[in-house]
Parts: structure tokens; C-alpha cells; sequence
């Protein structure tokens, strides 16, 4: 496959229609046409059905477009990383969760940006198990995880902040006049909780015997969209300290767990790897803050 013909591929697919991505592409549709076809003899599949007034993409070419674009913007990051050889510039692609913990992080990032105009910088959020992924493919440099996990095969620096566990809910519930928030108090209530925690067990020393007694209603993996059920006070939610909005203008506040539960923070790359003098800037400022502000 080539990187040209897979671009071509990934307009169609966002297009749905092979005119207006000929257009775009500036190409005609004959040749456009001939391409796709010639990539489907390739890979010996189907990767479009062709509708009268648009297309539609097969399992194979959902597929292949969640592959394409990981191999593009490898390919756009591989090429701006190497574009310079004296002046630090390109890109650098951090991935991370949500977490206060990433202060440190920004902190270090807009230094770079700062001092260096030509670096681009990507952030892209999601949970341990998508960041971990992105690592091992190489569309991301670094990974930010705030998760208790084998680090054995990655570098890793940890970070002196941690989060801290506890109930996000509104200003006017009971459990708000509370200080702290016990496996007790849960039981229950309506219950949202990270699906990474849950699927790595996190909670189950915590509440111990009462875990069959927890009413958890769904799981989120970012928390926005979570706390809006939170608002409409149709749920509790578990999560990070300092994410949600407290102030006077809002109606919803946070307690902490009790016992106390927190993670701590790592940023992790891959091994047997050169990187690139931009991540090998951020590595080195990194540690310097670790010194000096730890």
C-alpha cells in the first residue's frame, strides 16, 4: 500500500462520494476510481459499497480507515520529526487521561513552545488502555498514565503528584455536608464509575463486602459528559479530584473517599527506540522540573 493511495482512500471515506474527494484531491474521477479498485484487487477485498448517491464502507474499509490514519499521521509526524537536522522542531504527541497531574506536563510543553515556535504539539486523551495502545503503535511519543500497572516494558519517569479518589455530586445532597465519603455511604446510590478502574478492579479492596452491594449504573472514560448526569442529579459520580467545575457558579462539589484512594502518575515511551530532538527536549525538561519544583 502506498501512502499516497491511502490518502486517497481516507478522502473518499470521509467524502462519501468519489467525485466531491476528486475534487478535493484535485485529481480526476477516472483516476480516483482506478485507485480505489486497484487497492481493493490489492488487499483482496471490498472496502466500498457503491450507492447511487453516496458510499459506504464495508467492515474491511472501517477497518482499514481506523488503520490509514494511525499510518498517516505516523508517516506526516515521521517526516516533520527529521524534516530539520539542526533546528528542534516537528512534532511531539503526548496522550493522557484526565488528571491534575498533567500540569507538570503542560508546564513543560509550553516552555518548549515557547523557545521553540516550529514545534507542534498533539495532545490526544483517552484512557490507560487506548494510551497504551497508541504507544505500542508509535502514534504517540509519550504516554501519561495515572493507572497501577506493569511498567516493565516502557521508560518511565513517575511524577510527584497523584490523584485523588472521591464522589463527585451537587451542592444541595446530603452526602455534600459529609467531609468524607465511605464505602458505607455508597451503597445504593446510582453510580458512575471509570470503566478502566472497574475492569482493573481498583475499587474492590476499598469497599470490600459491600462491593455486591454497589448500584454502578454506567462507566464513563472521560468525565464532561459524566457530570452532566451528575447535574441533573441523576447520578453519583467517582472520579479525580480537581476535574470538575466547584466554584460558586456551580452546582456540583466533590468529597474525598475515606480510606484514602490515589494513583500515582507516570509518563512512559517506548524502548529501543531514537527519538526525536524535540522528545528528547521534553524528556530533559522534564526531569529538570522533577529537580526544581518537586
Amino acid at each position: 500500500m502506498e501512502l499516497r493511495v491511502l490518502r486517497y482512500f481516507l478522502a473518499v471515506a470521509q467524502k462519501r462520494n468519489i467525485t466531491r474527494a476528486a475534487q478535493e484531491l484535485l485529481i480526476s474521477q477516472p483516476t480516483l476510481s482506478k485507485q480505489l479498485a486497484d487497492l481493493e484487487d490489492e488487499l483482496g477485498v471490498k472496502l466500498f459499497i457503491r450507492g447511487h448517491r453516496q458510499i459506504t464502507l464495508t467492515d474491511e474499509g472501517e477497518y482499514l480507515q481506523a488503520r490509514a490514519r494511525e499510518i498517516i499521521q505516523l508517516a506526516d509526524q515521521t517526516t516533520a520529526n527529521i524534516k530539520e537536522n539542526q533546528v528542534i522542531s516537528g512534532q511531539i504527541s503526548i496522550g493522557a487521561g484526565e488528571s491534575s497531574a498533567m500540569n507538570r506536563v503542560i508546564q513543560v510543553l509550553s516552555e518548549i513552545i515557547k523557545d521553540y515556535p516550529d514545534v507542534k504539539i498533539h495532545l490526544i486523551s483517552g484512557n490507560a488502555d487506548e494510551m497504551e495502545t497508541a504507544l505500542k503503535h508509535g502514534t504517540i511519543d509519550f504516554a501519561v498514565l495515572m493507572a497501577n500497572r506493569s511498567l516493565d516494558n516502557y521508560h518511565h519517569i513517575q511524577i510527584p503528584e497523584s490523584d485523588q479518589w472521591g464522589l463527585v455530586m451537587r451542592k444541595d445532597d446530603p452526602l455534600a455536608n459529609k467531609a468524607k465519603i465511605t464505602p458505607k455511604d455508597l451503597v445504593g446510590l446510582p453510580l458512575l464509575m471509570s470503566e478502566q478502574a472497574i475492569e482493573e478492579h481498583r475499587f474492590q479492596s476499598w469497599w470490600g463486602n459491600l462491593g455486591r452491594k454497589m448500584n454502578i449504573i454506567g462507566t464513563y472514560s472521560l468525565v464532561f459528559n459524566a457530570q452532566l448526569m451528575v447535574t441533573q442529579g441523576s447520578a453519583y459520580l467517582v472520579a479525580f479530584d480537581h476535574l470538575i467545575n466547584t466554584s460558586n457558579n456551580s452546582q456540583l462539589t466533590f468529597r474525598p473517599l475515606s480510606p484514602v484512594l490515589t494513583e500515582t502518575t507516570n509518563v512512559i515511551w517506548k524502548k529501543n527506540i531514537t527519538q526525536s530532538k524535540v522528545a528528547q527536549l521534553f524528556m530533559k525538561l522534564l526531569l529538570a522540573s522533577l529537580n526544581t519544583h518537586s
